[in-house]
């Protein structure tokens, strides 16, 4: 089956994930959408996160895909089961937390969490932590400001921001952060850096292996020789342009508007 996969987020973040999918999936086409004229979800209402979703995921169903993939955390806390509910026909992945991970990996029992502000407060964020890091020690930080400036590709302020809302994790010794949001893997390296030994952790590889799980069982692995790549975005071009290049994700990009 060559149906293309679909994958949404508020913004640019997913591409990390599109990007580890390819890596896994080299056969399959991908169809991403990438909502930046609304980014950040982080600020708004369940309704409004679900009614832009909702927009993304009608665009996409409509290219035919056959898998959708939710490259975002807040969207997958807060709108995910209702996705499930209103596409039942359509394979439906959100992102995979890698707290458990975290949990398993950490050899100090100092585990981090970096999300937006949304998820950080989020009762599936505490439901985790409770479930997987007993016996841990959790900090659980939420960045209000870093999501648009990762749109932006502000790498000045970017630093600036990141200097500040790491420095809790530094002083609290962590040996393990799991980063909680899409759009933070790509400046993982940024982050390295100001936390130098510590271990690093996001969610592409988990989501890349579910997705592939999914399309073994369900038997509609694609057998193309010449997948298609075609990236959409409702904000600025050069924003995703940047990070596809980055990741050198060799797509078709598009600029449309959603009813």
């Amino acid at each position: 089956m060559n149906n293309p996969i679909g994958i949404i987020d508020s913004g640019v973040g997913g591409l990390s994930i599109a990007s580890t999918i390819v890596k896994f999936l080299p056969k399959e086409s991908i169809i991403y959408i990438a909502d930046s004229k609304n980014c950040p979800y982080g600020q708004k209402s369940k309704e409004e996160i679900y009614r832009l979703t909702q927009k993304m995921a009608d665009f996409l169903v409509s290219k035919d895909i056959k898998l959708l993939v939710v490259a975002c955390n807040t969207i997958t806390v807060t709108s995910i089961d209702k996705l499930r509910k209103d596409y039942p026909k359509l394979p439906i992945v959100g992102i995979v937390p890698v707290l458990k991970a975290a949990s398993e990996r950490t050899k100090s029992g100092k585990i981090g969490i970096f999300s937006t502000q949304v998820t950080a407060q989020s009762n599936y964020q505490k439901d985790l932590i409770e479930k997987f890091a007993k016996g841990c020690q959790v900090l659980n930080i939420g960045s209000a400001d870093l999501v648009p400036l990762i749109e932006k590709v502000d790498f000045e302020a970017i630093d600036k921001v990141l200097n500040e809302e790491l420095r809790p994790f530094k002083e609290a010794g962590i040996d393990t952060l799991a980063l909680g949001c899409s759009h933070f893997p790509l400046i993982k390296d940024r982050i390295q850096r100001i936390l130098p030994g510590v271990l690093v952790l996001d969610s592409a590889e988990a989501v890349s292996r579910q997705v592939q799980r999914i399309l073994k069982h369900n038997r509609i692995l694609s057998s193309s020789k010449k997948p298609s790549y075609n990236f959409y975005t409702t904000g600025d071009l050069e924003q995703i342009n940047y990070f596809a290049k980055e990741l050198t994700m060799n797509a078709r990009i598009e600029r449309i508007s959603l009813p």
